[in-house]
C-alpha cells in the first residue's frame, strides 16, 4: 500500500493505493478537491456559490460541478425529512462560524439568537440542472455533502484514469472505487480523524462517513457549540452522540446518514436500523451502539 497526505478543504485527504502511480492519484485528487473549493465554499468570495449567493434570488446559470452539489444537498435533504439541510449556513453564521474554520474565535462570549434554517424547498434548480435560484437572504452551507461528494467524484476519477483500486479519505469521510485489495481496504474509526482509532474496520467497496461533535466545536456565549446544526432550531441539538459513522454505498449516503444520526439523538439507531444501513454510534458519555451490520474488526462489510 502506498499513501499520499495533504491538506483539503479544511481538513485532511488521504489518497491510498494497492498499486498504479501514486503521484499521478494524488494529483486526480487535488485537482477534484480545487474544483469542488472553487464551486463550492462559502469562505471564498471567488468561489461560485459565493457568486449565486450576491445574485440575491436571481436565477443563475452554474456549472455541472455546482449544480450537480446542490442537487446533491437536495436530495440529502428530502431523504432524511429536511434534517440534512443546506439552508444553515445563515445559523452556522450567527453560531461563529462564517469563515474557515481555521480562523473562528475558538471562545466569543457575545449573546446568540439562533437563526432557523428558511428551509431546503426554497432552492430552485432546474430539471436541467444548470440554472439556480436561491432567494434573498437565505445562505447554502454545501459543506458536509459536498466534501463526502468530492470523496466519491475523486475515487472514481482516479479508478477510472489509472485502472485500479483506490481509497480517497477527505476529514473521515472516504470512498472507495476499483478493485480492492486482498483482504479488503482497513479503516481506522474514531472520533477524530487526525487522532487514534478506536477500532479497525474492513470494507470492500462504498463508502464510510463519520459525523461527530468532537473536532470543529467553539464557545460561545459560554456554551460548547459545533458545526452541526438543527434547522428547525437553528442551534446545535441536544447532546447525544459525538461521533456517527456509517457504511454505506457510497460516501454521499454515508455522511447524510452520519448527519442525520447526531441530529436525530436517541431515535438514531431505529432510524438507521429501518433503510438498512449499518453504523456505529459513540455516545457523549462514550457508550457505544452498533447498527445492522457494522463491520467487526478485520471482517469484510461489503
Amino acid at each position: 500500500m502506498r499513501t499520499a497526505v495533504f491538506p483539503a478543504l479544511g481538513a485532511t485527504a488521504v489518497v491510498v493505493l494497492g498499486d498504479g502511480p501514486l503521484a499521478e492519484a494524488e494529483a486526480l485528487v487535488r485537482a477534484e478537491v480545487r474544483a469542488v473549493d472553487e464551486a463550492c465554499s462559502r469562505f471564498r468570495a471567488d468561489s461560485e456559490i459565493s457568486a449565486v449567493h450576491r445574485a440575491a434570488g436571481r436565477e443563475v446559470e452554474v456549472s455541472p460541478l455546482l449544480a450537480e452539489a446542490v442537487g446533491t444537498a437536495l436530495r440529502a435533504a428530502e431523504l432524511t425529512g429536511g434534517l440534512v439541510d443546506p439552508t444553515v449556513g445563515t445559523a452556522l453564521c450567527a453560531l461563529g462560524y462564517d469563515r474557515d474554520f481555521a480562523q473562528v474565535r475558538r471562545i466569543d462570549p457575545r449573546p446568540v439568537e439562533p437563526v432557523p434554517a428558511p428551509g431546503w424547498w426554497r432552492v430552485g434548480l432546474d430539471a436541467a440542472g444548470s440554472r439556480l435560484v436561491v432567494p434573498r437572504g437565505v445562505l447554502l452551507d454545501l459543506g458536509a455533502t459536498a466534501k463526502a461528494l468530492c470523496a466519491d467524484r475523486a475515487a472514481r476519477a482516479v479508478s477510472a484514469a489509472l485502472g485500479c483500486g483506490v481509497l480517497v479519505s477527505l476529514g473521515g469521510d472516504l470512498a472507495t472505487a476499483g478493485t480492492p485489495p486482498e483482504g479488503g481496504w482497513h479503516i481506522g474509526v474514531g472520533d477524530d480523524h487526525v487522532g487514534l482509532a478506536s477500532q479497525i474496520v474492513t470494507i470492500r467497496s462504498g463508502g464510510l462517513a463519520t459525523s461527530g461533535t468532537v473536532r470543529r466545536r467553539w464557545k460561545r456565549a459560554g456554551r460548547v457549540v459545533h458545526h452541526i446544526i438543527d434547522p428547525r432550531t437553528g442551534d446545535v441539538p441536544a447532546p447525544c452522540w459525538r461521533t456517527a459513522s456509517v457504511v454505506a454505498v457510497d460516501c454521499v449516503t454515508g455522511n447524510t446518514a452520519s448527519t442525520a444520526a447526531v441530529l436525530l439523538g436517541e431515535d438514531a439507531p431505529a432510524w438507521l436500523a429501518e433503510r438498512g444501513l449499518h453504523a456505529r454510534l459513540v455516545g457523549e458519555d462514550g457508550r457505544v451502539v452498533e447498527v445492522g451490520g457494522w463491520p467487526a474488526e478485520r471482517r469484510s462489510a461489503a
